[in-house]
């Protein structure tokens, strides 16, 4: 049942030695939710207020999908679920990347639950990395090639501040996958 399960990571101390701000998983699902998005991990902002993409990131990831935070946040219709569900810490070019054992511990599981989902935005080179096979060497080679994942997934670019110049440099990325993917959600969160 998806609201034990739930019970279970909100309790997951697997990698707690390792993490600088202490275990605080943050992960969004329910049984309904027709989208699934997979990020890299909650940064500072997003550990202390357990809230996922509750930040510039953010901002910007519901302007891709041209959806108001409550539709955002409402897990009925779309599920949470980072590649790392804890903040693994600062690196030198900005936070750590996820910790590696919260997936293959936990995310199958999740996923079992969630029989509803009909499209999964793969959000980074963390998630891509994992669950697409046969993709592109570089992150802009995966995301330019999209639609190879339809109608399942479609990887994205982390919608980072940090990412300003990438998405400057790749202007298809907007011209192209930004107005299908809001068209796609939008569908799904009419069904």
């Amino acid at each position: 049942m998806l609201e034990t399960l739930l019970q279970q990571i909100s309790q997951c101390r697997l990698c707690e030695p390792e993490l600088p701000l202490g275990a605080n998983p943050v992960i969004r699902a329910h049984r309904d939710a027709r989208i699934l998005i997979i990020g890299q991990a909650p940064g500072v902002r997003v550990h202390q207020t357990s809230i996922p993409w509750n930040d510039p990131s953010g901002d910007r990831l519901r302007t891709w999908l041209d959806i108001d935070r409550d539709t955002f946040y409402d897990a009925r219709k779309i599920a949470i679920m980072p590649m790392g569900l804890c903040y693994p810490g600062k690196g030198r070019s900005g936070d750590l990347p996820p910790r590696k054992e919260c997936a293959p511990q936990w995310h199958q599981h999740v996923l079992d639950e969630l029989p509803n989902i009909a499209l999964t935005l793969l959000i980074g080179q963390y998630a891509q990395n994992y669950y697409l096979s046969n993709k592109p060497k570089t992150l802009t080679e995966t995301v330019r090639n999209w639609s190879h994942w339809l109608p399942d997934m479609v990887p994205l670019p982390h919608p980072s501040p940090r990412n300003t110049l990438w998405l400057k440099k790749h202007p298809w990325f907007e011209n192209d996958v930004v107005p299908f993917i809001r068209e796609q959600v939008h569908i799904l969160l009419k069904k």
